[in-house]
């Protein structure tokens, strides 16, 4: 009896607290993708040979078996389930070298609070 009757004291004190009254699940953060900085940016060129794209950027995240010349570089974080940060680089090859770069300017979000 005693047992039940702490146990039922302790919730409720619990409950009545002010900094426990609001539960929220932990949320972390969550990055998926490459991340290209802006000095490998630079290293990269129309005329560069797949090798050299890869020992500057690494691998590409998207690789697409029906756009073979087309390598996707995307970067996204989440923080506490909110978009923080996004960047996409696309590049275009010809055969074994890249004709054309797009690349959809950073965008960037206040963090979460």
């Amino acid at each position: 009896m005693f047992k039940i009757f702490s146990l039922i004291f302790f919730s409720a004190v619990m409950i009545s607290m002010p900094g426990c009254t609001s539960f929220s699940p932990y949320k972390m953060d969550i990055r998926q993708g490459n991340f290209v900085t802006p000095e490998m940016r630079k290293k990269i060129k129309v005329g560069m040979s797949r090798q050299q794209v890869t020992s500057a950027l690494g691998s590409p995240l998207v690789s697409d078996v029906f756009h073979f010349n087309r390598w996707d570089y995307i970067y996204r974080l989440e923080e506490k389930g909110k978009l923080v940060d996004s960047q996409r680089l696309t590049l275009y090859f010809e055969g074994e070298f890249v004709k054309r770069i797009e690349e959809v300017p950073q965008e960037s979000v206040a963090p979460a609070k």
